[in-house]
């Protein structure tokens, strides 16, 4: 039985956690989390998901502020004995001591195809900058950000109506079954770790804020792709008020083949030009159509400041829209 500590703090680390446990080959000594952060009106201290899932099985929790500097944690790991630490999304940068800790080194599960997307972001990134797939690496551990020798690897196609969210799902789940693989072939040396190539490398760095605003002289696909890739969080103004864009349809015959049936209308209307921002057409029971520098969008979903998501033809009654009306103005 292989004995293992799992590293790991969001929801997309649970399915990890969950799978290990499971199982019958290993054994899970505990988790190493971060610290409780303080959320909502009360500010009351929230666990992490993976704490809350180490809680409900019994596990030992460490939570400390920084790992590299909390000797009592690192003396406390050391003295388990673990094959192998389980890292996926903690947090921290871990230090050379804890590298060299576990018998079989530190296994990371990223969400990429390394070398491709190293760093804090991959999933969004690679959505916004139009990828036609991605996938989950399991990786040995170095002191570099993602630079370690890959193990294996798996393939998960993006479709053009995959948001941030349901990626992360997909490759959560894959990535679970994946890591289980590599550890079960780690004893017996049945995967062996192939160097990455650092030339090749790109990088997914963490979002910033301005990374959020929609720049509508872009085209339609690639506002698109921003709009799914930082799901739920793109924003442009309407009106002198915020307005947050949750879902949106690129027009342009390249992509019709890809559109489900309720979407069907949008192949044969007849579009007008206009100002980048500008509504310049208004699809019936569907929402209003922008235009971009590169193309037509239709806003199939959003968000108007101080209200709930709603749907874009809701929005295009509720504000009572009108073509000429524009948007990031």
């Amino acid at each position: 039985m292989l004995k293992v500590v799992f590293f790991g703090t969001p929801q997309f680390a649970v399915p990890y956690l969950e799978r290990l446990l499971e199982h019958p080959e290993f054994e899970v000594l505990g988790v190493v989390t971060q610290p409780d952060k303080r959320r909502g009106r009360g500010s009351k201290l929230i666990p992490s998901a993976i704490k809350k899932v180490a809680i409900a099985h019994n596990l030992q929790v460490w939570q400390p502020k920084r790992i590299k500097k909390s000797s009592e944690t690192l003396a406390e790991l050391e003295a388990l004995g673990a094959d192998v630490f389980a890292v996926v999304a903690y947090g921290q940068i871990l230090s050379k001591q804890i590298l060299d800790m576990p018998r079989y080194g530190c296994v990371n599960g990223h969400g990429s195809l390394l070398p491709k997307y190293r760093g804090a972001a991959p999933i969004q990134w690679s959505i916004v900058n139009g990828e036609p797939e991605t996938g989950m690496t399991t990786m040995l551990m170095d002191e570099g950000m993602d630079t370690g020798a890959m193990l294996l690897k798996s393939v998960t196609p993006i479709n053009l109506w995959m948001n941030a969210h349901d990626l992360a799902v997909e490759l959560a789940t894959s990535g679970a079954d994946l890591m289980v693989k590599t550890l079960l072939a780690l004893p017996g040396d049945m995967v062996m770790p192939t160097p990455q190539n650092h030339d090749a490398a790109t990088y997914a760095p963490l979002i910033q804020k301005e990374d959020f605003i929609l720049d509508w002289t872009q085209s339609a696909i690639a506002l698109h792709n921003k709009v799914r890739g930082f799901y739920p969080g793109c924003v442009s103004t309407f009106r002198g008020q915020k307005l947050k864009v949750l879902e949106t349809v690129p027009i342009k015959p390249e992509y019709f083949e890809q559109y489900p049936d309720k979407l069907n209308a949008l192949k044969t209307l007849d579009i007008p030009a206009g100002q980048t921002g500008e509504v310049v057409a208004i699809a019936k029971k569907l929402g209003a159509i922008v235009q971009t520098g590169d193309g037509h969008i239709l806003l199939k979903q959003v968000q108007p400041s101080g209200k709930k998501a709603q749907s874009g033809w809701d929005f295009v009654n509720g504000q009572r829209l009108e073509l000429g009306d524009r948007l990031g103005e």
